[in-house]
């Protein structure tokens, strides 16, 4: 009969569980080594490094026109609050003067005061003389009183006033820290788009300056791009005294100087900075942001524009330029470029404006 005992095992070698052990970890190496692998996140293409850019681009050219409308609220509170400390001081001197002036002449009263009226009346060597100092008296206790009422009125008006500083205090304090916050946002979105394109290699991010950057700068006479600033249209002659050639004349002078986010000129614009200081040259002032300005002029369609007319661009109207004609504008389009000539057909329309 057989026997039904199982098989005693013969134990490993030390060579055997060596072995086993040095298999076991390869293929343990192997497989996170792969799951890794398929794991990682993909190296983006140039496109999708583009694509993302310009999203970053887009969205920090938002934060700058938000920016750009905290930065107005932030000077108008400290233009106020300035306004109002310095009316509470004149105020408070005013009382200071009307309460030493009420001090001496209660000194005086008092000093005076040491005789009733009756006593001074018979001990006066000429009682009309009395009479008619009393009379006075009367007259400036009256004079007195009103005195009294427009110092009380006085320190209410300096505790208004000093109340209604404090809350523009409130307020400023909160704008800069709107600022503060817009600031980050930008600077957190531009940080990264520079990080993307460093990978890129330099004829990719070549194409990518060209591409984006919607047309190039006008060359000096005799330089690469000499051919190309000749075929550009010649700016108006602001001399025909027509505001809007003017506008665009100053726009045409402002081509090369560097977009830089906030900025107003002389030597450096954001979009929006460039076309309301184009305008103030011509006469014509313009609130600061995108979103302000699209309301400031007269609207016009895409097929009535005019040199001058202020285009704007995406959803959210953060985007501006100034129409020269022939379907070109002039615009500062984005942070590591330059102020220059674009198609108003390069970005998603949004509408335009003539200042008047």
């Amino acid at each position: 009969m057989a026997s039904h005992r199982k098989p005693r095992q013969r134990p490993l070698s030390s060579g055997t569980v060596r072995t086993a052990a040095t298999l076991a970890l390869a293929g343990a190496a192997t497989a996170t080594a792969f799951e890794g692998t398929s794991h990682a996140d993909p190296q983006p293409t140039p496109a999708q490094v583009k694509a993302e850019v310009d999203r970053l681009y887009g969205d920090a050219e938002a934060a700058t026109e938000r920016y750009n409308g905290a930065k107005v609220k932030a000077d108008e509170a400290e233009r106020g609050l300035t306004a109002l400390r310095d009316e509470a001081a004149r105020k408070a001197e005013r009382l200071n003067t009307a309460r030493r002036s009420l001090g001496s002449l209660a000194a005086s009263q008092y000093r005076s005061g040491g005789l009733g009226p009756t006593l001074q009346l018979a001990m006066a060597g000429d009682p009309q003389d009395y009479l008619d100092r009393a009379s006075l008296m009367t007259r400036a206790g009256d004079r007195t009183a009103a005195d009294v009422a427009s110092v009380r009125r006085g320190l209410d008006e300096v505790g208004q006033l000093r109340d209604k500083a404090a809350g523009q205090l409130a307020d400023l304090r909160a704008r800069q820290g709107e600022l503060e916050e817009q600031k980050a946002v930008i600077e957190g979105k531009l940080s990264t788009a520079r990080s993307l394109l460093a990978r890129l290699t330099a004829e990719e991010r070549a194409a990518y300056e060209a591409q984006s950057g919607g047309g190039t700068a006008p060359a000096a006479a005799g330089g690469p791009a000499a051919g190309k600033a000749a075929r550009t249209p010649a700016p108006p002659a602001p001399a025909d005294g027509s505001r809007a050639a003017r506008a665009v004349a100053f726009a045409y002078a402002a081509i090369g100087k560097p977009y830089v986010w906030g900025a107003t000129g002389p030597g450096s614009y954001d979009c929006s900075g460039l076309t309301q200081a184009a305008w103030r040259a011509a006469g014509v002032s313009l609130p600061r942001t995108t979103y302000t300005q699209i309301n400031a002029g007269q609207r016009v369609s895409r097929d009535q524009l005019a040199p001058g007319d202020l285009v704007f661009f995406y959803s959210g109207v953060t985007h501006v330029g100034m129409y020269i004609g022939n379907g070109q504008m002039i615009h500062a389009p984005r942070p590591g470029s330059t102020v220059r000539l674009a198609p108003v057909d390069s970005m998603p329309w949004a509408g335009a404006s003539r200042p008047a």
